[in-house]
């Protein structure tokens, strides 16, 4: 159970990051600051329905990740830890392009 607590801040902090980086596309776009860039998202962005996505999509990612860590913890914490560097880098961006 003490182990369950390195992964836990983890994986709150990507989906907090999952779900920042889905308002500020929605503010970017909606503001015409930016574009969407993945073709899959593009037709929803803009709609309350992406934000809806993003929050179903993030937590049932760290569901996932929290049951692979039950079984392999060191490659769940390896990819946790990959997913929040990633989702940082993009949450800057996306930051730096409001700010711009």
């Amino acid at each position: 159970m003490l182990k369950m607590l390195r992964i836990k801040p983890l994986l709150a902090v990507l989906v907090f990051l999952v779900i920042a980086d889905g308002f500020i596309t929605h503010y970017l776009v909606s503001g015409g600051i930016a574009t969407e860039g993945n073709p899959l998202l593009q037709p929803i962005v803009g709609d309350w329905g992406f934000i809806f996505l993003k929050i179903g999509g993030a937590c049932l990612c760290a569901v996932m990740l929290l049951d692979v860590y039950r079984r392999y913890p060191r490659t769940a914490l390896v990819s946790t830890c990959c997913f929040v560097a990633c989702y940082g880098g993009i949450v800057a961006w996306n930051v730096s392009l409001a700010l711009w």
